[in-house]
């Protein structure tokens, strides 16, 4: 209760600051991409899973197709799964006459090489501006769908290298001189995602299928611009520092081996889940086109379970107008 009374309290003295910037590390704004313009943007995620380095390197390339419209792709490689389900994620015991299904015990450290996953593609319609003078608020509606071809082990999706599927949601964002708010509000249909599991006896492979959890993702994001002080040209430097709340609640996963056993899930990483991280930031702009940040992502309330804490992020950008 007290995280939200907090990020309340932190939208309603928004208007009451009078400086901003809304170009955020992670969260896409209600602006739009230029028409006919074309960007490219360069994506590395990096954190430490015990003794293994785990990267996720990806390139997206956007378009604005009209003056409200964006189109953007974005295909991305890592090292975070396999192309096949670990052995440890569902085993199984004989008692008797009976086979008794459960979860495997969680492990890390799994030796992963790199491999293309797959892309993710988006969309952005900026359905309203209300623009004055050094401020603006708009608003659009954004989807999203992703094929992908990697075995995701816990529940919570993600549709940047974990799972395929879709979604969509709608982002509110205002700018007041140099200082931005951003609310993005939405939704995550993960495909399920059919492979085997060896079986723990040696006799071969089990057809295994993991249904993921659908999830609502709520992200807030907070940007300041801090230099210069004032504007004498385009080609100044700009230094930005951020702070983005990223929160997502998703269902339970399910298991199912030989098309009709359902196996008990008896570990946090497939079972439901809700969190909140927080993450700072630091941008610059140079020549009003190259856009370079950094920024670390921590737990705020609870955690995800899909990475390991702190994952951090570098992000560098260019427009060709």
């Amino acid at each position: 209760m007290k995280i939200f009374i907090l990020i309340i309290v932190i939208v309603l003295l928004t208007p009451l600051v009078n400086n901003a910037q809304e170009l955020f590390p992670y969260s896409e704004p209600a602006s739009s991409v230029p028409k006919n313009v074309i960007g490219l943007r360069y994506i590395q995620h990096t954190f430490n899973e015990a003794s293994q380095v785990r990267n996720l390197f990806a390139l997206r390339v956007m378009y604005g197709l009209t003056s409200r419209l964006s189109i953007m792709a974005t295909p991305n490689v890592s090292n975070h799964h396999g192309r096949n389900f670990p052995d440890n994620l569902a085993t199984h015991v004989h008692e008797g006459n009976q086979t008794i299904f459960s979860t495997g015990d969680t492990k890390t450290n799994n030796d992963y090489i790199y491999k293309f996953n797959g892309v993710n593609f988006y969309t952005k319609y900026r359905f309203l501006s209300n623009d004055g003078k050094n401020q603006h608020f708009r608003m659009a509606l954004y989807a999203q769908g992703t094929i992908l071809n990697t075995a995701h082990t816990e529940a919570e999706p993600n549709l940047m290298d974990d799972n395929s599927g879709y979604g969509g949601g709608i982002i509110t964002t205002y700018l007041k001189n140099k200082f931005a708010v951003s609310f993005t509000g939405g939704y995550i249909v993960p495909m399920d995602k059919n492979g085997f599991v060896n079986d723990p006896d040696g006799s071969g492979p089990v057809p295994t299928r993991i249904k993921y959890g659908r999830a609502f993702e709520y992200n807030l994001s907070f940007g300041y611009l801090i230099w210069p002080r004032v504007y004498k040209s385009y080609n100044q430097t700009n230094w930005n520092i951020y702070m983005e709340f990223l929160g997502k609640s998703y269902s339970a996963a399910q298991i199912t081996q030989y098309g009709f056993v359902n196996v008990p899930i008896a570990t946090p990483l497939l079972q439901s889940g809700n969190y909140i991280d927080i993450v700072p930031g630091i941008q610059t702009i140079i020549k009003s086109n190259l856009r370079i940040e950094l920024s670390a992502r921590l737990p705020f309330y609870r955690k995800s379970y899909a990475f390991f804490y702190p994952l951090y992020a570098l992000g560098v950008q260019w427009y060709f107008f």
